[in-house]
């Protein structure tokens, strides 16, 4: 959500800290591995912090989405998993020229990247829209590169990373726990931070039958992945139930997001929708009759009455709607889409068909 009542707001920055991006320092980083973790975020499978490392929620992950897919669930970023992952999977960093209006795995990389040297603090969302190539051109100037907002061959080779595949480590070994008195799926599921389904198939058990005291467990890595809805099917869901295009919902939460739930911007717009204050008392006072659910749930549900709104006082015109929502609902009705908002919502409409 950009706008205050009336005014424009400066709300596209987000903040750095809760991005959680590692340190330069951290070991295991590979920066090739946050295109992966956006791409894998994009499907709702992993919700942990974007930081190049393959660790238990990345790789636990991964697997996930190459169990929906019907591919192998090695863990193994290969060429056809990268296909699978759609426009967010491919290319690598490093194998094109980066301009404004790029989306892809390679532009997630370079976003990572500026965030870790302190010159991004936007969301990650494989996009190299306004706020991308500002924060590239700051770091162009820096290493006294020609500061033209395009991420060319001398750019690219200053940031270092090649675009190779980036196959992770061998598998982290996994550990054991004895089935005691008393335990169920359910209950070990939440005190390891895993979920039934992926403890009952690393098991090769059946839900439904009680647990053996004695047996040994193999406990698969925690991910925030797995809980039973994830971030995209909740947009999905809400869209369809209040008949508003799924895919502009999509769209749009991904650009205000990257589908972070826990996000506050420094307007003070928070979650997935990226909504003030002030717009969830109209939505609940106006538009819903009624509290609506702190939650990642309600707070989506929040956005989209809203976006509903703005689309029916603009008899479905998108662009007017999406035009209200970055800089206000007056202003957009009386002087159009501003030639600040134009970037937004022409972002917004381009990944439609992206997310």
């Amino acid at each position: 959500m950009r706008l205050r009542p009336l005014k424009i707001t400066a709300a596209l920055a987000l903040c750095a800290a809760v991005l959680a991006v590692a340190g330069p320092a951290r070991a295991g980083v590979n920066p090739q591995l946050a295109g992966l973790q956006v791409a894998l975020r994009a499907h709702g499978l992993y919700l942990g912090q974007i930081d190049g490392i393959m660790g238990p929620q990345t790789r636990a992950a991964l697997k996930s989405f190459q169990h929906r897919k019907g591919l192998r669930a090695d863990g193994i970023v290969g060429k056809r998993t990268r296909a699978k992952l759609g426009p967010l999977g491919h290319p690598l960093f490093g194998s094109r020229t980066l301009v404004p209006g790029r989306f892809g795995w390679d532009v997630s990389v370079l976003q990572f990247l500026l965030t870790r040297r302190g010159l991004y603090d936007g969301a990650l969302d494989g996009y190299l829209g306004p706020e991308t190539a500002k924060a590239l051109r700051r770091y162009q100037r820096n290493q006294q590169l020609a500061a033209d907002g395009v991420a060319g061959p001398r750019t690219l080779a200053s940031l270092g990373i090649k675009g190779k595949v980036p196959l992770p480590a061998r598998t982290a070994p996994v550990r054991r726990y004895v089935v005691r008195s008393g335990d169920n799926l359910t209950m070990l599921a939440r005190r390891f931070g895993t979920s039934v389904h992926a403890l009952a198939s690393a098991n090769k058990l059946d839900p439904a039958k009680p647990l053996l005291i004695g047996t040994r467990l193999g406990l698969p890595g925690a991910t925030a992945a797995t809980s039973s809805t994830s971030v995209r099917e909740i947009l999905t869901a809400t869209a369809r139930r209040y008949g508003v295009d799924e895919r502009l919902v999509r769209a749009l939460a991904w650009m205000e997001s990257g589908y972070q739930t826990s996000i506050v911007s420094s307007a003070g717009a928070v979650g997935v929708m990226q909504t003030l204050p002030v717009t969830r008392d109209y939505v609940e006072q106006t538009l819903a009759g009624r509290r609506i659910p702190r939650t990642v749930a309600g707070d989506v549900e929040v956005g989209v009455l809203y976006l509903r709104s703005l689309l029916q006082h603009f008899a479905g015109n998108e662009s007017l709607a999406l035009a209200a929502w970055y800089q206000g609902e007056k202003a957009a009705r009386e002087h159009g889409v501003y030639k600040v908002s134009k970037p937004f919502v022409a972002n917004v409409l381009a990944l439609k068909t992206r997310v």
